[in-house]
């Protein structure tokens, strides 16, 4: 066994989540730590930007032309209803929203009122609401997203021929982490392609050594793999559906627990 494979089998005493700290305090990440004594840090390696109401003008969008509206995450929600405050639109009451998750959906509550005949939740993926757009194939969907974000909705409503907007609402950018220079952890946890970009951007000459490189879904991993760095834990996969499953799972076998 060579110097490098070993290192990838070095006890695991941190972690970075490239995201931020979780509000909750029964979080798993909190509970993964006091499980096996590890310093877990957390640190958003991107950031969003609005696009300005002239930017969004430049669309040409008429947002009360659509009939329903998808939402991906908590970022597409709190900027597309400050668009619409910004130009004084108010969604009327037989707009249908479809999300991709029930946290996303109940984050839509923090601006309009639920009612169940005009929501649609999907349970963690974008294939989750396919159905729900095969039988509602008459609506007229707005996809507020930003400009970096994954193909598969609009691929598929393009392919079945389902009317739909993009409307770019927000930009996804590098975060500054250059007070991170000079601190070392054992893995570093990935979600997004972004993310990657983020680390390569920040550190262009980012010497992996030791450091084990968590990811969580097929684009993500793929980027590390196109980055030349080593993929030492992909989530999720049939033994652990999450990402703190996963490096459970690591921790136990590298930690001979």
């Amino acid at each position: 066994m060579t110097k490098s494979t070993k290192d990838r089998f070095r006890p695991v005493k941190s972690i970075l989540v490239s995201q931020p700290r979780p509000s909750d305090a029964k979080s798993p990440y909190f509970q993964l730590a006091e499980k096996y004594n590890l310093q877990v840090d957390f640190r958003p390696f991107i950031q969003v930007e609005p696009v300005s109401i002239r930017e969004f003008r430049k669309q040409k969008i008429d947002i009360l032309k659509h009939t329903a509206v998808v939402f991906t995450s908590r970022n597409a929600i709190d900027h597309f209803f400050k668009i619409c405050q910004e130009l004084k639109i108010e969604m009327p009451a037989d707009m249908k929203y479809f999300c991709i998750s029930e946290q996303t959906a109940h984050y839509l509550q923090k601006y309009i009122v639920i009612r169940k005949r005009k929501l649609f939740v999907g349970v963690r993926t974008a294939a989750d609401l396919f159905d729900y757009f095969k039988k509602h194939k008459g609506e007229k969907y707005l996809f507020p997203c930003s400009d970096i974000r994954k193909n598969d909705i609009p691929d598929y409503l393009a392919k079945n021929g389902i009317d739909y907007t993009e409307a770019i609402i927000y930009h996804t950018v590098a975060a500054d982490l250059s007070d991170l220079k000079d601190i070392k952890y054992d893995i570093l946890a990935f979600f997004s392609p972004s993310g990657i970009t983020s680390l390569i951007q920040n550190f262009p000459d980012f010497e992996q050594g030791p450091t084990r490189i968590a990811a969580f879904g097929p684009t993500t991993s793929k980027s590390v793999l196109d980055q030349d760095l080593i993929l030492d834990i992909e989530a999720p996969m049939p033994n652990a559906p999450s990402m703190t499953g996963a490096l459970e799972l690591y921790i136990k076998k590298v930690n001979n627990l």
